[in-house]
């Protein structure tokens, strides 16, 4: 194998994937997996079918943050230390369609906040530490979106049943500013930690939301899954070996006009 062909391999690496039976974690767990890494995916659900025998499933819910230290260090005990950590979960409550500033209630917004923003940061920070403690040079990649860096368009919502979301912002923008923070501390101890900022994902949406967003983004589309999923192989690859702190947008060319 070439040398920059290696630098795209995972063989022999434990990936552990938080949120890889979602949309996007679903396609980064796929991208991994044909780089030939061991995926252990950690996830409420084990969607992901594909026989492999480097895929491994462990049942995890970030809701009780209490409970996640202890969790995950008994998963790490089992499967090995990590050598990258991808975040690509998205929890949230029931009414998150009422997280907009009309109808949210203070109730939605704390709890949204707390199995959100709270247990991407406490997770993010206990892989960092574990990497430290065994020291692994390790990398880090938080999935993030464009609404992490701009204001929501209200063009893309009219004549649709979607809305704007308050959380969202908050969420995402929180998670951004944290891995700049992290990626300044951790570099001492070779952990390198990034984030992805994605546009709208195809997802089966309302045609006149696709429509209304398809008119912004300068390739006149949404992005596909394993558009995502392949930056988020280059920022935990080798490959991506001097790059920290850095934001990686995907979006079509949407924040750029």
């Amino acid at each position: 194998m070439s040398y920059y062909k290696n630098l795209f391999n995972f063989k022999g690496k434990n990936i552990f994937i938080l949120g890889g039976s979602g949309l996007i974690g679903q396609e980064v767990s796929k991208a991994i997996l044909d780089l030939e890494g061991r995926v252990i995916n950690l996830d409420i659900k084990n969607d992901l079918r594909k026989v492999d025998k480097n895929y491994k499933y462990e049942y995890l819910n970030v809701e009780n943050i209490n409970k996640l230290s202890k969790k995950i260090f008994s998963i790490i005990k089992k499967y090995g230390e990590p050598n990258v950590f991808i975040n690509c979960s998205y929890p949230k409550t029931k009414d998150w369609s009422k997280n907009n500033f009309k109808n949210i209630s203070l109730k939605s917004f704390e709890k949204n906040i707390k199995i959100q923003l709270n247990s991407s940061c406490w997770i993010l920070r206990l892989f960092a530490e574990i990497m430290v403690k065994k020291k692994i040079k390790g990398s880090i990649v938080q999935l993030n979106s464009i609404y992490g860096l701009v204001g929501q368009d209200m063009d893309i919502y009219k004549n649709t049943n979607m809305s704007e979301s308050m959380s969202y912002s908050i969420i995402k923008g929180g998670q951004l500013n944290l891995v700049r923070q992290m990626a300044s501390f951790y570099g001492k101890y070779n952990i390198r930690i990034n984030s992805i900022c994605a546009g709208g994902v195809e997802n089966k949406q309302n045609k006149r939301f696709i429509k209304n967003y398809s008119k912004k983004a300068l390739l006149k589309r949404l992005a596909k899954s394993s558009e995502i999923a392949s930056a988020a192989s280059f920022l935990s690859s080798e490959a991506a070996s001097y790059i920290t702190g850095s934001n990686l947008v995907v979006d079509g060319g949407w924040t750029s006009t």
